[in-house]
């Protein structure tokens, strides 16, 4: 049996960020929920943006939505993930006279 995928079409709104201060880059689709386990592909992404600069450009992006299958696992496998983080350990610092 074949699934059948469930795809919206959004606006979505692209920042990205070049500077010494930080680098990065945030695509945010407008007017839709985005639900774990979802697949979210963006449409006219800028390639390249100038050194020191920092831009904001209107595209689409496609989400496609996950089975609750999908979504039960990746609520879990995300739990889980999570946990690692607890098993952080600290050493005693030595002390030098």
């Amino acid at each position: 049996m074949m699934r059948r995928l469930r795809t919206i079409d959004v606006p979505c709104t692209i920042e990205i960020e070049q500077t010494p201060e930080s680098l990065h880059a945030h695509a945010i689709p407008e007017d839709v929920e985005i639900r774990p386990g979802d697949t979210v592909i963006v449409q006219g992404v800028p390639d390249s943006i100038p050194r020191d600069g920092r831009i904001t450009v209107a595209a689409r992006a496609t989400v496609i939505r996950a089975s609750w299958p999908e979504r039960l696992w990746a609520e879990w496998s995300g739990l889980l993930e999570l946990t690692q983080l607890y098993e952080v350990g600290f050493d005693a610092k030595e002390q030098h006279p």
